[in-house]
């Protein structure tokens, strides 16, 4: 061997773990498309760009029956997303990605509507608008597609929307004139565009012995279905009718003292006639799937929440070719109560398949539709230990193809046999990451004999002879479950530097029924903390476990319950937290989404539970973590747990205003640190910060930050 190859060699990590910029290196496979006629499947892959700053996404074809690698089948530097299979087997995108056919380019491109066709060659725009287009939807029967894009307000048609944006960008105008509530939403500030519907139809160029068609050769053009749905669009989930004649669609129906819910409404795209079909005060609605003979529509129902009530969230069906009710489908009677999502119909109509969080996993169930004593029961399917995406059925109903993942590997694409339920991976665009340590299921009691589970990642040589150091690792929502591979906060990088790290599901937690939801609500501080110190006084004892070296961190609920527990016990060496709630008072009112928020808690129950009343207990270092551009959990959270922290904490600052606490503020972040550099300074400042309270070892500070 040369030795330059023997020194490559040398370099290398013993796994992509072991180097932030390695792990952050390994694709990341998202969304999954079949087509009609089950011979093919689509992903979309995303991989960082040669920079390191950015990722890009491409459109990669799977092999259903598993016997050919996956193929990429588009390239471009703007990437490609959202690919959507029409009737006759072409595939709808959408890119930024330049019109080859075009000499002008646009400085400031946004999404067209690409089409790559079935019997082959190359993409084409077949739409482009100066607003973009957000998302594709075909009729899985029909030759019909659709669109979901924005538009001025104030437009009166394509034509004016697109000069009216000229005039704002022109004139370098940002500002937004609103009338109603919310302004924001995660990290996107509202308006002044709306959403709505297009029907995508044949241009005027089209031949006149083809009217109903589309084909990749013809120009398109779009027809407005909702042109006066004002701001009733936002965050709508849609569906559409396998014979392309109706849009279901869910739409936010504003309340009195600036509150909101959802109604669910159809469209009839032939004369854009809207008809709602579920409208109930407490209640909101969302479309699943349609049934193949397009008769029935699974809908979710999911309850307004009280002070005293978690929500409810219940599969419904609805026979949207009559007057009937929603039908519950919520197997209360088999003692099955899971969020279900539903995913796709058998293509006989016999069964719905749907995933649901259950026992730190989301595995696909069956729900029995046909009438019959058996009707309304549920059977999993997937019998792993797996979190299960974009379940899609092939047309002879005998398959099933998904996006599976779980702690120990990425999403990667599978073919579920739905008779046997077993699971099959398919050739994927990259293999599975490999990494060292093992992952372990555990559990305890809580003094109310409710069951606690987590899981437990242990780093290599973990044993009694060498006990590793425990971070406990709080889940954001907080109704969510620790059950899926996780870009943001991943185990591994952490077991890569000799860390134990514990992923509990306290009360709050989805997947262990409605009761242990319930056991939790309302009182943040009380269940679900009571609950992560009886898991990780579990696993301390655990001769494998390094009890006096231990750390708490948690993003978002995660961080508030961070917050919390710094200020309740010193037990931990240092705590880490993100985008965290920190007085519950303010957070209330400047949040993204107040409406919900203030129907979970009174302002006695926030206050009661509000971390920043016992900063004055804390002693324990926490290092600060906030985007500027985080609007669920506003920048003021972090700023005054940050002033707080140094002018009230037992760790104060000292004459010389040293401390012990650390902020990472992020300008240009929000709730997730989306960027790739950031996140590597993120893992960065995190192993500094764990190692020096931790370890007592000096670990260099990521070189970017100039320090």
């Amino acid at each position: 061997m040369a030795s330059d190859d023997a020194a490559i060699l040398r370099d290398q990590p013993a796994t992509p773990f072991h180097d932030v910029g390695h792990y952050l290196a390994i694709p990341r496979v998202s969304g999954l498309a079949l087509s009609p006629d089950g011979r093919r499947l689509v992903t979309t892959v995303a991989t960082l760009n040669s920079t390191g700053t950015e990722y890009g996404t491409a459109l990669w074809e799977i092999d259903p029956a598993g016997e050919k690698q996956a193929r990429r089948i588009t390239r471009s530097a703007k990437g490609e997303a959202g690919a959507v299979f029409a009737a006759n087997g072409d595939v709808y995108f959408t890119s930024a990605r330049p019109d080859p056919e075009k000499t002008d380019t646009d400085s400031d491109p946004v999404n067209a509507l690409w089409l790559l066709p079935a019997s082959g060659g190359e993409a084409r725009v077949v739409l482009a608008r100066a607003g973009g287009v957000e998302k594709v939807m075909a009729a899985r029967n029909a030759d019909a597609a659709f669109v979901a894009a924005s538009v001025l307000a104030g437009s009166t048609d394509e034509d004016n929307d697109a000069e009216r944006r000229k005039a704002r960008k022109d004139n370098k105008v940002a500002a937004i004139l609103h009338s109603e509530y919310p302004v924001r939403y995660w990290d996107a500030d509202l308006g002044p565009a709306q959403p709505r519907l297009f029907a995508v139809e044949p241009g005027p160029d089209k031949e006149p012995s083809k009217p109903d068609t589309v084909d990749s050769a013809a120009p398109l053009k779009l027809r407005n279905l909702t042109p006066n749905a004002g701001s009733r669009l936002r965050e709508a989930e849609s569906v559409v009718s396998p014979d392309g004649t109706t849009i279901y669609t869910s739409f936010a129906k504003p309340l009195p003292k600036a509150d909101l819910r959802s109604v669910l409404v159809a469209v009839d795209v032939a004369t854009g006639t809207q008809k709602v079909l579920l409208d109930k005060e407490g209640m909101s609605y969302f479309p699943g799937p349609v049934s193949p003979d397009g008769r029935t529509l699974a809908v979710v129902s999911e309850s307004d929440t009280t002070p005293q009530e978690a929500p409810q969230v219940k599969l419904h069906l609805l026979d949207v070719s009559g007057e009937a009710d929603a039908e519950d489908l919520t197997p209360l009677a088999h003692d099955w109560d899971r969020w279900a999502h539903p995913e796709a119909w058998l293509p006989d109509g016999s069964a719905l398949l749907v995933t649901a969080d259950d026992d730190g996993a989301s595995p696909v169930f069956s729900v029995t539709v046909a009438a019959g004593a058996a009707r309304g029961s549920v059977a999993r399917v997937t019998p792993d230990a797996a979190a299960y995406t974009d379940v899609v059925v092939s047309p002879d109903g005998r398959s099933a193809y998904a996006l599976r993942s779980s702690y120990e590997f990425p999403s990667e694409p599978v073919r579920i046999d739905l008779a046997a339920g077993a699971v099959t991976r398919l050739p994927a665009p990259a293999g599975r990451p490999h990494f060292e340590g093992t992952l372990e299921r555990v559990e305890t009691t809580a003094a109310d004999g409710s069951r606690i589970p987590a899981y437990l990642a242990l780093p290599a040589g973990a044993s009694a002879e060498s006990p590793a150091p425990l971070l406990l690792w709080i889940h954001g929502g907080p109704l969510g479950s620790w059950n899926a591979w996780t870009w943001r906060w991943n185990p591994w990088l952490l077991t890569a530097k000799g860390y134990a790290v514990l992923l509990p599901d306290p009360a709050l937690s989805t997947g262990y029924g409605q009761a242990y939801i319930q056991r939790g609500w309302g009182g943040w501080g009380k269940a679900p903390f009571t609950d992560l110190m009886a898991i990780t006084d579990a696993v301390v004892q655990r001769p494998d476990i390094d009890e006096t070296r231990t750390a708490a961190m948690g993003g978002s609920f995660g961080g508030y319950m961070a917050n919390w527990v710094a200020g309740q016990t010193s037990r931990f060496k240092a705590i880490v937290t993100h985008a965290s709630l920190w007085a519950l008072d303010q957070f209330g009112p400047t949040t993204d989404a107040s409406q919900y928020w203030l129907k979970e808690m009174t302002a006695e129950m926030a206050l009661e539970n509000s971390p920043h009343l016992h900063v004055e207990k804390i002693r324990t270092p926490m290092l600060v973590i906030h985007g500027d551009k985080d609007y669920r959990v506003p920048i003021g959270e972090g700023l005054r747990l940050w002033y707080e922290l140094l002018s009230k904490s037992g760790l104060a600052a000292d004459e010389n205003g040293q401390t012990s606490h650390r902020f990472l503020f992020y300008p240009d972040e929000n709730h997730w640190i989306l960027q790739p550099q950031h996140a590597r300074v993120w893992y960065g400042v995190v192993e500094h910060f764990l190692a020096k309270n931790l370890l007592d070892k000096d670990v260099p500070l990521p070189a970017e930050l100039g320090l």
